[in-house]
C-alpha cells in the first residue's frame, strides 16, 4: 500500500518539480501524518481507497492531478478535538504547493476541494463532486465493512465518553440522511446511495 501511494505521489510531484529532496520530504510528511497511531480510519488505507475509487472514473475527471493533490492533503491535519481540520489541511497544502510549478488558480482549486470535504455539499465543480463522493464511498460498503468503519471512527474519538460521542455521531448521520442525495455524481449514486442509506439507518437504530 505504501509503495503504491508513494509511487503515485512521486509521479505526481515529478510533473511539477525536479527537486528530489522536496519530493522525498513531502512524501515523508504525508506518510507520517496519516500513520499516526490515533488514526484508525483517516489513514493511508483511506487515501488508497479514495484513489482506487477515483481510478474507476478517471475518464470523467477534468483535472486528475488536482484531484490527487486534494486526496493526499485533504486529511493531512486531523485531530478529533478540532473543528477546523479541513481549513488547516488546505492551508498546509497551499504552503507546500506554492513551492511547486503549479498555477495559483490550480492551488486555489485544490484548496477549495479540500474544504469541500468538510460539508460534502454538492459543488458546481464536477471534479469536486467526484472527490467528495470518493471520500464517502465507505458509507455504501457491505455492512461488515461499514461496521468496522464505525468502530474505527469511535476509536479516533475515544477521548470522548459515550454520552458525548453518541449525540455527535447521530447528528452526523442525520446530516447525511437529510441530503436529497448523499452522492452527488451519477456513478457513485448508482453504486452506493441505496446501501449507504440502509447502513446509516441501521447504525442510527443501534447506536
Amino acid at each position: 500500500m505504501i509503495f503504491y501511494l508513494n509511487s503515485i505521489f512521486s509521479d505526481l510531484i515529478s510533473k511539477h518539480s525536479d527537486n528530489e529532496i522536496l519530493k522525498t520530504d513531502y512524501w515523508k510528511e504525508i506518510e507520517k501524518a496519516y500513520s499516526q497511531k490515533s488514526r484508525k480510519y483517516h489513514n493511508l488505507t483511506h487515501l488508497e481507497n479514495m484513489i482506487l475509487e477515483m481510478e474507476e472514473v478517471k475518464d470523467e475527471i477534468l483535472d486528475y492531478d488536482s484531484i490527487l493533490f486534494s486526496i493526499f492533503y485533504h486529511d493531512i491535519i486531523y485531530k478529533a478535538t478540532s473543528k477546523d481540520n479541513e481549513e488547516k489541511s488546505a492551508e498546509l497544502a497551499k504552503t507546500r504547493l506554492e513551492k511547486l510549478d503549479i498555477t495559483k488558480d490550480k492551488i486555489i482549486r485544490i484548496c477549495n476541494q479540500i474544504l469541500a470535504t468538510k460539508s460534502h455539499k454538492k459543488s458546481e465543480d464536477s471534479d469536486t463532486n467526484f472527490l467528495i463522493d470518493a471520500d464517502l464511498a465507505i458509507l455504501g460498503q457491505d455492512w461488515t465493512i461499514y461496521e468496522n468503519y464505525t468502530q474505527q471512527i469511535r476509536k479516533e474519538y475515544s477521548i470522548y465518553p459515550d454520552f458525548m460521542y453518541k449525540p455527535g455521531r447521530k447528528k452526523v448521520l442525520i446530516h447525511f440522511l437529510e441530503f436529497d442525495e448523499i452522492f452527488k455524481t451519477d456513478y457513485f449514486k448508482a453504486k452506493y446511495e441505496e446501501k449507504a442509506r440502509e447502513n446509516i439507518q441501521k447504525e442510527l437504530e443501534i447506536i
